[in-house]
């Protein structure tokens, strides 16, 4: 603190140092400590002071040291002020630059009584580190120095005392309390200073054992690296194990089974391999439970597609597409790792597919032959003029002209379109022609047969083409000579050359149709049914020549008499008119023409163009021969003039009807009959 004490070197006139460690300032002195040997200080004015400081203010921040005097020095003897001492009050005038108030105005009130130096001087002012100007300047300092200017030297009053206890007593608890405070701040700040040095441990642990687990890592960084892939290859992830063992069999569970099998294949190589690792023969066994796990439930899965194939009312080829075509990779894993439950298996499906189409084709033949059925029989042979039926046979059906085509060529047009369904088939009552459920049978039996060898070819894809055809045999055999028999059935008893022709063409069909979807195991059953068609044909055409020439032996007794039959007997004598048989003939002839002729079936149903059937023109020329003699033998009874125009007028009939049918078979025929009508001219 910047006070008086600075000037305490000039306080005596003889230069001796004021005593150590004493303070002077403005403020009341306490009592003294010193003994009772210690000389009275003189009286002095007020004003004056017991400290000499000579000359000007020294300026000098720094204090004064002077030796300590001895014992029993300047405090035992009376001090005497020097002639040029200035008093305290004048130098601290010349300090703060103004006159301090007299003493006399200071203490008007009390009768001028002269101030005298108090029992007790204050040891220190608080200038509030301001300069003492400005301590000078403040209003309540010039109010504190008012006092001091005013102080009587007597000690405070019990009443200001007592005024003050309340004040010093809340400060003393302020202080107190502070105090507890700071204590409380103290402890707390020794144990955080205490976890600190904790957690400071701690940290350093921790440090240490990250830069463990750094090296640590980064070892097995290298480590992983030269061993990852070998471990990758032969492992197999959880996710893998739990989707083979408990997931569902989906697309992802054949992902899962690719991946086993991708582990599979690795782990064998290296139990093969030279270099024996005790890795791979742990994972083995893990491997092979795994395995069998697969195998199990691909059984199962496999056996519960086949059975809901024995469901009623199921479409097998939905079951095909969706259970077995997209799950045909779980069957190539059962072929490999179990080969004989994959046969078992196989054998179970074979099983059920030849009970499924037979049954099935059992119901729809059933269901084809409620179909009402035009009657074709001897008595619609060419030859028969008496066309006589029992009363029963002409009231159950309607007529029909059986040696016109007419528009049963259609059925070839719809050749390529789907069957007859059964509920149609047994609900129909318009009668048909035989090639109607013939057609409806072997389409859809060819296109089940198709579909299905198109399935064994996908889904055993592991069997060879002599196996999955006897894969099929095994399935189709049955159904094949269920359609034989029907087709059996169906011309037997038919006398229907046109329907037993439209049969060949319609099977015909079928065969290029297996050709283009390259199915070669039902060639069997197609040529099979060929072989039932033409030597039914032959004989139904045999029936025709043999009704003509039976017709033509008739004629022995005279023309007329035949000729009576047909046309009234005004008209009989003489008539050059075409015979009815004629008329006959020509449609007949017309109908084999246009389904004998392969270029008329390839302008109708849009196929390839092969040589004409020549089982047909053979049948053709023989009944032309019975057909001529049938004529000859009808003009003889004619005059020379007349037999010729009656013999011009059937051929040109013939001409006729068959004009507009192509193919090179109708033109040879058409060549044949024009020379014949050309040749009349002899008659």
């Amino acid at each position: 603190m910047w006070g008086l004490d600075r000037f305490s070197g000039h306080s005596t006139p003889s230069g001796s140092p004021p005593p150590q460690n004493r303070s002077f300032s403005l403020a009341p002195r306490r009592p003294s400590h010193l003994g009772p040997g210690l000389a009275a200080r003189p009286p002095h004015s007020p004003r004056s002071s017991s400290l000499d400081v000579p000359g000007k203010y020294n300026s000098s921040t720094t204090s004064l040291n002077s030796p300590r005097l001895p014992n029993a020095s300047g405090l035992k003897q009376q001090i005497t002020p020097s002639a040029d001492f200035t008093t305290p009050l004048k130098l601290l005038e010349e300090v703060i630059g103004r006159a301090l108030p007299d003493e006399d105005e200071g203490h008007g009130e009390k009768g001028g009584d002269q101030l005298e130096k108090p029992t007790e001087l204050a040891e220190d002012v608080d200038f509030g580190g301001r300069s003492i100007h400005d301590f000078f300047e403040d209003e309540d300092d010039r109010d504190g120095m008012r006092k001091l200017d005013h102080y009587d030297g007597t000690a405070p009053s019990a009443m200001e005392y007592d005024r003050d206890k309340d004040k010093f007593e809340d400060l003393h608890r302020s202080i107190i309390a502070c105090d507890d405070v700071l204590k409380s701040v103290e402890v707390s700040l020794t144990n955080f200073q205490k976890d600190l040095g904790a957690v400071s441990a701690e940290i350093e642990t921790l440090q240490s054992r990250s830069t463990d687990m750094n090296t640590k890592l980064e070892n097995r960084k290298v480590i992983e690296k030269l061993l990852g892939p070998a471990v990758e290859e032969i492992c197999i992830s959880p996710a893998i194990v739990k989707q083979i063992s408990e997931g569902p069999i989906d697309h992802a569970w054949i992902k899962a089974l690719e991946e086993l099998e991708k582990r599979s294949k690795t782990v064998e190589s290296k139990i093969k391999g030279p270099d024996k690792v005790l890795a791979v023969s742990e994972v083995e066994p893990l491997m092979e439970d795994l395995t069998n796990l697969a195998i199990e439930r691909i059984r199962d899965f496999l056996v519960s597609q086949i059975k809901a194939l024995r469901s009623p009312s199921i479409n097998a080829q939905i079951v095909q597409q969706r259970a077995f075509i997209a799950y045909k990779d779980v069957y190539l894993f059962l072929t490999k790792h179990h080969p004989q439950l994959a046969d078992e298996i196989a054998q179970a499906y074979i099983n059920t597919m030849h009970w499924y189409y037979l049954s099935h084709f059992t119901r729809y033949r059933l269901a084809l032959e409620k179909i009402p059925l035009y009657t074709v029989d001897k008595h619609d042979a060419l030859g028969d003029q008496t066309n006589q039926r029992g009363a029963a046979s002409k009231n159950a059906q309607p007529a029909h002209d059986a040696l016109s085509l007419g528009r049963r060529v259609d059925i070839l047009k719809r050749a390529s379109s789907s069957a007859l369904p059964s509920h149609v088939a047994e609900q129909s009552k318009a009668p048909a022609y035989l090639e109607t459920p013939f057609y409806a049978f072997n389409t859809a039996l060819i296109d089940n047969a198709s579909f299905e060898y198109s399935f064994l070819t996908t889904f055993f894809t592991n069997l060879s083409f002599h196996t999955v055809s006897q894969h099929f045999n095994s399935i189709f055999n049955s159904t094949f000579a269920l359609g034989n028999t029907f087709t059996k059935h169906l011309t037997e008893t038919s006398y229907d050359c046109l329907g037993i022709l439209l049969c060949v063409r319609l099977n015909q069909h079928l065969a290029f149709e297996l050709q283009r979807r390259k199915c070669p195991v039902a060639d069997g059953y197609v040529n099979g049914t060929n072989m039932l068609l033409w030597p039914r044909f032959q004989l139904a055409m045999d029936v025709h020549v043999d009704s003509v020439r039976r017709s033509t032996a008739s004629l022995s007794g005279g023309s007329r008499a035949t000729l009576s039959l047909t046309i009234s007997s005004a008209d009989s004598k003489g008539s050059t008119a075409p015979h009815v048989l004629t008329q006959r003939f020509g449609q007949f002839l017309q109908g084999i023409l246009a389904l004998g002729s392969n270029e008329n079936i390839a302008s109708i149903t849009g196929e390839a163009a092969t040589s004409d059937i020549e089982p047909v023109g053979r049948s053709l020329e023989r009944l032309r021969g019975e057909f001529e003699a049938f004529l000859m033998k009808s003009s003889k009874g004619l005059a020379q003039g007349r037999r010729g125009r009656f013999l011009g007028n059937n051929y040109s009939l013939v001409l006729t009807i068959v004009g507009d049918t192509g193919g090179g078979l109708a033109k040879e025929m058409r060549e044949w009959f024009e020379q014949a009508k050309d040749g009349v001219g002899e008659y």
